[in-house]
Order: C-alpha cells, then sequence, then structure tokens
C-alpha cells in the first residue's frame, strides 16, 4: 500500500493507494508518526484503496486507538461503494466517522473544536469542582473481573470526577461507579466513561488516576450531586 502525507488546515489528510492488508503496518506507523509531530487531526482518504480485509480493518482500528491515545480525532474519507459494506459488517462506521467529501471532513474538525471550546467554558462557569474523599466500587461496565473497591474520589462535579487508586482502565473504557455523598445517605450508581489518565512522570501526585465523564445522569441524580458539592464548597477556606 503507498501511502501520501498532506496537510490541510491544520488537518493531517493521509492519501491511500492500493489494499489494506496483512502488509499494512505502515499505514499504524505513519498515522503515529503525525501524533508524535504535533498533530491531532487526521483524516484517512481512501479514495485510491482497491480492498480491505479483516486485518486491514484490525490495523485501521490500532491506528484509531493510537489517536485516540494521543487525545486526537481521525476520521475517514471516500470509501468506494464496494468496500461500505465491509465497514457496516464490522462496525467500524460506528467507530469512526465517515464522510464523503474532504471538505466536509476537513470542516467538521474546526466545528468540533468549536463545540467542544463552548461546552467546557459551560462547563466551567455552571459546575463548581470540590475536593472530597469518597470511598466508592469502580468497575467496568461489560466486565465484571476489572473492578477497584474502596478506591478514592479526589474531585467531584455533577458532571463527572477524578479517582485515585486504581490503574485497571484506559481511555474510553465504559464503568460503574458506586459511592454515597453521605454515611447515610443512598447508594449513588452511576455509569462514566474515562475521559484522561494520569501521567506517572507529569503527575506522580496523581498517579494511578482517572478522570470520568458521567454518562446519562438522570437529572434528579445531577441536581443531588449538585447541591452537595455547592453546599461543601461553600464550607472551603478562600484565599481572601
Amino acid at each position: 500500500m503507498e501511502i501520501k502525507v498532506r496537510v490541510k488546515e491544520r488537518v493531517i489528510i493521509i492519501d491511500l493507494n492500493g489494499t489494506i492488508d496483512v502488509n499494512s503496518a505502515n499505514l499504524i506507523e505513519a498515522v503515529g508518526q503525525c501524533l508524535r509531530d504535533g498533530y491531532r487531526d487526521i483524516l484517512c482518504n481512501f479514495e485510491g484503496i482497491e480492498g480491505i480485509d479483516y486485518i486491514g480493518i484490525s490495523a485501521l482500528v490500532l491506528a484509531y486507538k493510537e489517536v485516540v491515545n494521543y487525545k486526537g480525532r481521525m476520521r475517514l474519507v471516500n470509501i468506494p461503494v464496494q468496500l461500505r459494506n465491509l465497514f457496516s459488517i464490522s462496525g467500524l462506521d460506528r467507530v469512526v466517522e465517515i464522510y464523503t467529501s474532504e471538505d466536509l471532513a476537513v470542516n467538521s474538525f474546526k466545528e468540533d473544536e468549536a463545540i467542544e471550546n463552548i461546552k467546557k467554558l459551560q462547563l466551567r462557569r455552571r459546575f463548581k469542582r470540590l475536593p472530597v474523599d469518597i470511598k466508592i466500587e469502580l468497575k467496568q461496565k461489560h466486565d465484571s473481573d476489572a473492578r477497584c473497591f474502596k478506591v478514592d474520589i479526589v474531585n467531584l462535579s455533577a458532571v463527572g470526577a477524578f479517582i485515585f487508586g486504581c490503574e485497571k482502565f484506559k481511555l474510553g473504557d465504559e464503568v460503574v461507579i458506586k459511592f454515597k455523598l453521605a454515611s447515610d445517605g443512598e447508594e449513588l450508581v452511576l455509569d462514566a466513561f474515562v475521559v484522561s489518565l494520569a501521567d506517572k512522570q507529569v503527575q506522580p501526585h496523581l498517579y494511578p488516576g482517572i478522570g470520568v465523564e458521567f454518562k446519562n445522569i438522570t437529572p434528579s441524580m445531577q441536581e443531588k450531586i449538585f447541591e452537595f458539592v455547592e453546599r461543601n464548597a461553600s464550607l472551603l477556606p478562600t484565599d481572601e
């Protein structure tokens, strides 16, 4: 498979030609090099691809995971008609966004960035984060063996938390969190997904730790956490 790399509006476009199969390690290497060079938005152009097998699909998945680990975004464009069914059967089209034109794909990165900045600003304004020490049970949603008992929420807000003491999870994992806001309170059970990992070299005081964002939280549950944070934040000392 032949690979050519170009840049368009801060997006790396990887033009692919040939067949994506067992000999496609160069795709993973190309994506990895782009990430190491500091690029986080990667678009794979399939216009010149003649065929892809399940090993090729696996290579794409590995490349996508590498991008996610670098907190980047990877998308696909110009999938030939004869290959679209394989993408559907494998489920890859439900994981990686696919576009029909290069301009649409490139613009999607800019739109997502703008939306994400707005969301972050809104959340910072609306939700306070409270330093706490709450013991929790944490487990992977689809794997009962991957769990941690009596680890700590050390930072809590109505939209997420930072959890210290467990290193069994990776970015994107769906988890279930069980905890009580007070010793005599009801047990809260929340779905969440891992959105950050503490770096051992950069954040040794937070390692092992993960940041999670609550998923499908009900308004009533979110309100309980919001009120708990607001109530206890008012008791914290200030710098004034």
